[in-house]
């Protein structure tokens, strides 16, 4: 018979496979921590940690005294399991890591791998047509980047904004996409606009330009018709003086002949 509060052999095992996928999670988490890479390397991990947790709650010994999720979750004030469990869960959920999976969590999504894949092909863009050369802390214009990787860059922009609305449709709130791809694309962008000093040409300037002009020359319109017509109108009431003075002069003829 073991000593008060000694763990009986099943539960300790659970309790050393517990700690082990905790130490391997942990570790990933703070590896993938810059650039984040969290959920893409990490989610076999926290497969691994939620299965030893359910392993440690569904577990029952020969007695009531020697259950296993008792001895582990509900023997101490601390609950040390309990929490570690806890902090992974909540990290998971603020990463939105679930968005970047397939829905039974084996794998990244289809759109992921897409988007990751360009990605990679955008930064190669960078650095090839970059030359080698050091990157400066101030923004300065680079045009070899922008010309030749502008589509890259505007195709990869429009995946993750597609992306953005195909997750905005699957829920009722508006829901961010899994951290990785988020820092990914805060990356790409802060290279292109502000490193290389790079803009994306909108298909849409044509018709900006003839609205705001359009509108821009509404007042001018609109008092040059004013004007016109206030001077017509003008006319208008000038003419029957006219009239009545060729009347006047037409008395005053036969009052003298």
């Amino acid at each position: 018979m073991g000593l008060p509060g000694e763990l009986q052999p099943e539960c300790r095992e659970l309790l050393v496979g517990f700690a082990s996928s905790s130490v391997r999670l942990t570790g990933c988490l703070v590896r993938s921590a810059r650039p984040v890479r969290l959920c893409q390397s990490c989610y076999r991990h926290f497969q691994s940690v939620t299965e030893q947790l359910k392993n440690i709650t569904r577990a029952v010994g020969n007695s009531s005294e020697s259950n296993c999720a008792k001895s582990l979750l509900m023997s101490d004030r601390v609950q040390l399991v309990v929490i570690l469990s806890q902090f992974f869960n909540s990290t998971w959920e603020k990463a939105n890591c679930a968005n970047c999976l397939k829905n039974n969590s084996e794998g990244l999504s289809n759109s992921t791998i897409e988007f990751l894949n360009l990605f990679n092909t955008t930064l190669m863009c960078f650095e090839h047509n970059f030359q080698g050369q050091a990157i400066n802390l101030g923004p300065s214009n680079h045009t070899e980047v922008c010309r030749n990787c502008s589509r890259t860059y505007s195709n990869l922009n429009a995946l993750y904004n597609k992306m953005q609305k195909m997750t905005e449709q699957r829920s009722e709130h508006r829901t961010p996409l899994c951290i990785d791809v988020e820092d990914a694309m805060n990356i790409t962008r802060r290279l292109w606009s502000r490193t290389f000093n790079c803009s994306v040409p909108c298909s849409d300037t044509v018709p900006v330009i003839a609205v705001s002009s359009f509108i821009l020359f509404l007042p001018v319109i609109f008092y040059l018709s004013s004007f016109l017509h206030s001077k017509q109108k003008k006319r208008i009431l000038i003419l029957p003086k006219r009239i009545q003075s060729n009347a006047s002069l037409v008395n005053i003829q036969e009052k003298y002949s």
